[in-house]
């Protein structure tokens, strides 16, 4: 059984709800984080993975790092990205099995 939504509580949160949606409504951020999910990936490994090309994978990688969805670390001159928001990988999860449900 669900909780039952409450609408205020919706209210309240609708400014973080927003920015979350924004955040995976796009194809290539989407495919970016769901390459995230399981492994930590430098730019390169992201763009041979996903075939995004690198303009466009530099620039959602921004959009993301911005919204403090991925954090990165460095090793040299390697940038590693990994998801910083652990509440992505639940909903990455539940969008996955909502269309995967037949």
């Amino acid at each position: 059984m669900t909780e039952e939504l409450k609408v205020e509580v919706i209210r309240e949160l609708s400014d973080d709800i927003v920015s979350i949606l924004k955040s995976l409504a796009n194809k290539d951020r989407l495919l970016i984080l769901t390459l995230l999910l399981k492994d930590e990936l430098n730019v390169s490994e992201i763009e041979t993975r996903s075939s995004i090309q690198q303009p466009t994978l530099s620039q959602q990688l921004m959009i993301l790092r911005k919204n403090d969805v991925v954090k990165t670390r460095r090793a040299g001159k390697q940038i590693f990205y990994s998801i910083k928001d652990e509440r992505f990988i639940q909903i990455l999860n539940n969008i996955y099995q909502f269309h995967h449900v037949v």
